[in-house]
């Protein structure tokens, strides 16, 4: 057996050993697992992942390499992967770069070889914490002081948000939409496109006069890494926009829109991330597998005398997957609509939104 090249060292003082893949860095992030059987693509460049480290609990990653249409965002800012076997010969015709190769291009570090079964049941029943990925010879003293002492950022939406608006325009677009990027998934665009939108992204500190110079039909507020009582101009956006515009958020956008309407979040202990979580529909009854990535959820108790009512239902443990307010044509959903990865059951919901600014422009 070849001597271990990394560890990684958790908050509360355990130690998991491994071999190290893409940037040699040292790097401090908050620790989460992620349950989906594939997308790992997908993962390492979706923006909420910003400063955390995951845990994969598929067992091989890698081996279908990473190809160029199947990216979330131009730049990743995953703070790291841990998992049990990497493949660093995938075999996929489409495939440009090995998980490695991009992993060392954008400094992202990596380790493999440990037993994310026991580590995934440390997160489970401990909750998410601070983990150190260090060489495996760093002293455990040091490797704790170094996580007792380090803070957690909090500006995670401000480095990952774009810094000019872009547009992603279609032939014969039917409605002009403006989206607040948070962290926006590049998924969550090609669906809007799908239904007939053209999207104008915009910075997540746009004013309201900037944004309403695009003459939009309806905005969408993405997903987005960290606390979203951190993203407080957006949160005053919605409040602005609610009873003018359709509203739509997705995940960040989700928790955003509560708290403008004045609910409350709170933080699971190990959150929500796979492919996976079956939710109800309260409207039609109907069940819906969907894909998920959130450490927050909207307080159920605190919606009383918002004017939002839930319209969806995580059946795992019961906490709020959607709300909506009819009269004012806003609505969101927690979990992931686009599908980039997982099951398409609530892609419904960009036709949804469709339909409010097809009522509202007609009314």
């Amino acid at each position: 057996m070849k001597e271990f090249t990394k560890k990684i060292v958790l908050e509360n003082g355990r130690e998991f050993y491994g071999y190290g893949f893409g940037s040699d860095r040292e790097a401090i992030n908050e620790i989460v697992f992620n349950t989906s059987m594939v997308g790992y693509q997908e993962i390492m460049s979706d923006p909420s992942y910003t400063d955390q480290m995951v845990v994969m609990t598929y067992p091989l990653i890698g081996n279908y390499g990473m190809a160029d249409d199947d990216y979330e965002t131009r730049t990743p800012t995953i703070g790291g992967m841990i998992v049990r076997e990497y493949n660093d010969l995938p075999s996929n015709f489409r495939y440009t770069k090995t998980l490695n190769e991009v992993f060392e291009e954008y400094d992202i570090p990596g380790i493999w070889g440990v037993d994310t079964r026991a580590l995934t049941r440390v997160i489970r029943n401990e909750g998410c914490q601070k983990v150190l990925i260090t060489n495996a010879t760093t002293d455990h003293e040091e490797a704790m002081r170094k996580l007792q002492t380090y803070e957690m950022p909090c500006d995670m939406v401000a480095r990952v948000s774009c810094r000019k608006r872009w547009m992603s325009r279609v032939p014969n677009h039917r409605y002009d939409v403006v989206a607040i990027d948070c962290g926006i998934k590049n998924n969550i665009i090609r669906q809007l496109n799908r239904v007939g939108c053209n999207v104008t992204i915009v910075p997540y500190n746009s004013t309201y006069e900037e944004i309403m110079a695009f003459h939009p039909e309806g905005i969408l507020l993405s997903n987005g890494p960290g606390n979203p009582e951190y993203v407080t101009s957006v949160i005053e956006l919605v409040k602005q926009f609610k009873g003018k515009l359709p509203v739509f958020g997705i995940g960040m956008g989700h928790q955003l829109i509560s708290l403008a309407y004045g609910a409350q979040i709170n933080k699971l202990r190990f959150g929500h991330r796979g492919c996976n979580q079956p939710v109800r529909c309260l409207e039609t009854g109907r069940i819906e597998i969907t894909s998920q990535n959130h450490n927050y959820v909207v307080n159920a108790d605190s919606l009383t005398g918002t004017g939002l009512t839930p319209t969806h239902i995580n059946l795992l443990d019961g906490t709020i997957e959607g709300v909506a307010c009819v009269e004012d044509g806003v609505f969101s959903i927690q979990h992931h609509p686009e599908s980039a990865t997982g099951p398409q059951d609530s892609r419904y919901l960009f036709k949804k939104f469709t339909q409010i600014m097809e009522e509202r422009k007609n009314a």
